[in-house]
């Protein structure tokens, strides 16, 4: 769940605790719960909540703790520990300038597919249980993965595309190359 962090954990384990009356274990409404953790103080929020692990999702490897991938390891083993599911967020690159103006220095230039392979290798070196991917489509953000064209949008605002590769699909085909090398222990 996208910004977890912003309800008090007292208000999730009413969701989440089995000992309480709105609770949605064992219901119809019971499923696997993710909270976001943006700060190292979020892991213990995350597990008191009662969710069943967290994901990181900054494509940024610099915008906040839990998107730097040298700390993914430590977070891998906090989840390890307390039986939650560890998942981190990978991304081709990052240009969110346009809705954040102030963000520039949190920008990562795609650099033909090897920001985001290497980010995708270092996931793996923590041994996730899951890797997510920001994001399929979030153009405001430059962390799309869907085929692209560059379009000009008008007034100096463009969608890029892919860096003069020629190929459309490249962050697509990159992604299942990605996904195949993968360790099979991973894949199930």
């Amino acid at each position: 769940m996208y910004d977890s962090y912003q309800v008090q954990v007292k208000e999730w384990k009413k969701l989440f605790s089995v000992l309480e009356s709105m609770t949605v274990r064992n219901t119809e409404y019971d499923g696997i719960f993710i909270g976001l953790a943006v700060e190292s103080n979020h892991l213990p929020q995350i597990y008191n909540a009662g969710f069943d692990g967290l994901y990181t999702y900054f494509a940024s490897n610099s915008f906040v703790y839990g998107s730097r991938p040298s700390h993914w390891n430590s977070m891998s083993k906090y989840c390890k520990e307390r039986e939650m599911l560890f998942i981190p967020s990978v991304g081709p690159g990052y240009i969110d300038t346009e809705v954040r103006p102030w963000n520039n220095i949190n920008t990562k230039d795609r650099d033909n597919g090897r920001y985001y392979r290497t980010n995708f290798k270092k996931a793996l070196i923590s041994l996730p249980d899951i890797i997510s991917i920001t994001s399929f489509n979030e153009w405001h953000e430059g962390t799309q993965i869907e085929a692209a064209v560059s379009h000009d949008r008008g007034g100096g605002k463009e969608y890029i595309d892919y860096g003069g590769t020629g190929k459309q699909s490249m962050y697509m085909d990159l992604t299942r190359e990605l996904i195949e090398s993968m360790p099979s222990t991973l894949k199930t």
